[in-house]
C-alpha cells in the first residue's frame, strides 16, 4: 500500500509541473505575439508616416531636382566640376537629407522646368520659380522662401535710366517667365503707354507692340548677350538674376516692381508638396533659410 501511495503522489506531482510548464508556455507565447504585434505596428507607423508621393521617393532612394545653373546665390553649375552651389541647392540638399535619399539635380530654364515636372522626370522645382495664381492652378507651390523683385537692366550708352526711357524699345525677357507682362503692367500704372488690350491673364509677348516690344530667348546669358549686340535695348527679369549680368557698363533703371516669391513647386495634389510646405516653413522658423541667404550674400 505504502509502494502505491508514492506512485500516486508521484504521478500527481508530475501532472502539476506539466500543467505549470504549459501555463507558463502560453504566457511566454502571449507576450511573445504580444511584442511581435508591437513591433510591426511601430514599424508601420514609420513608413505610414509618408504619403504615398512621397514614399515613391523614399523607396527610390533619390530625391530630382530642377535648378537653375546660371544663377549664382540660387543655382550655379561649376563647369568643370559639375557641382551645383546656391540656395536652393542647399535647400533640396536638406531636403534629400531629411527623407534619407540621395539628391539629383537636372538644369532647367523658365520654359523647360514644368514639362519635367509633369512628365514625372523630377520631382520637383528649385529654380527662381516665381509663385502667381495662375501658376497654382496648375501645380502647387510650398510657402514662399524667398521675395525678390522685377526690375530692368540697360547699357550706360543708351541713357535709359527710367521706365520712360523703355517706351518704344525692344526688351529680352526669358521664355516663360512673367517679366514682360509685369514690366508692362508697371510701365500702364505708370501712364507711360496705353492700357487698352492689356489683360494680365492673357497677356502673350509675343504679339505686344503697345508702347514696348519684347524678345524672348531660351536662357539668361542668350539675353545678355543681345543686349551686348545691340539686339534688344533692355534686359527685365527678377533683379537677383539681373545682379550677374551687371557690369561697369551697365546699370538697373530707377524703378523696381512686382514682387517676385519663390517656392519649391511639385506636382498638383501631391502629399510630396504638403511636406514640402511644412519643411519650409520649420526651416523659415528656425532660421535655416536664413542662414542660407547670408551664405550667399542674398538680402
Amino acid at each position: 500500500m505504502k509502494k502505491k501511495l508514492a506512485l500516486l503522489l508521484a504521478c500527481l506531482m508530475a501532472v502539476t509541473m506539466l500543467a505549470g510548464c504549459g501555463k507558463e508556455q502560453e504566457s511566454t507565447a502571449g507576450m511573445g505575439t504580444s511584442e511581435k504585434s508591437n513591433n510591426v505596428e511601430s514599424a508601420e507607423g514609420s513608413t505610414g508616416s509618408f504619403g504615398v508621393d512621397t514614399q515613391a521617393i523614399i523607396d527610390r532612394g533619390v530625391l530630382r531636382v530642377g535648378v537653375k545653373n546660371a544663377v549664382p546665390g540660387f543655382g550655379l553649375q561649376d563647369t568643370l566640376t559639375g557641382e551645383y552651389s546656391g540656395m536652393e541647392i542647399d535647400i533640396a540638399t536638406k531636403l534629400a537629407e531629411y527623407l534619407g535619399v540621395e539628391v539629383e539635380f537636372t538644369t532647367v530654364t523658365a520654359a523647360t522646368r514644368t514639362e519635367l515636372l509633369d512628365s514625372g522626370d523630377i520631382d520637383c522645382v528649385l529654380a527662381t520659380f516665381t509663385i502667381t495664381d495662375e501658376r497654382k492652378e496648375s501645380w502647387d507651390f510650398s510657402t514662399p522662401y524667398y521675395t525678390d523683385a522685377v526690375t530692368v537692366l540697360v547699357e550706360n550708352a543708351s541713357g535709359i535710366t527710367s521706365l520712360e526711357g523703355l517706351v518704344d524699345k525692344k526688351v529680352g525677357v526669358s521664355s516663360g517667365s512673367t517679366s514682360a507682362r509685369a514690366l508692362t503692367a508697371a510701365m500702364v500704372e505708370a501712364g507711360l503707354i496705353d492700357g487698352t488690350g492689356f489683360d494680365p491673364d492673357t497677356f502673350d509677348p509675343a504679339i505686344w507692340t503697345t508702347g514696348i516690344s519684347y524678345q524672348q530667348y531660351e536662357d539668361y546669358p542668350a539675353i545678355s548677350t543681345a543686349l551686348s549686340a545691340g539686339e534688344v535695348d533692355a534686359f527685365c527679369v527678377d533683379k537677383s538674376i539681373l545682379a550677374i549680368y551687371k557690369t561697369e557698363d551697365r546699370s538697373y533703371i530707377e524703378e523696381k516692381f512686382s514682387p517676385q516669391e519663390y517656392g519649391i513647386a511639385t506636382k498638383k495634389g501631391s502629399d510630396f508638396s504638403v511636406l514640402c510646405d511644412e519643411l519650409v516653413n520649420t526651416w523659415l522658423n528656425d532660421g535655416t533659410i536664413s542662414s542660407f541667404m547670408d551664405n550667399y550674400g542674398l538680402e
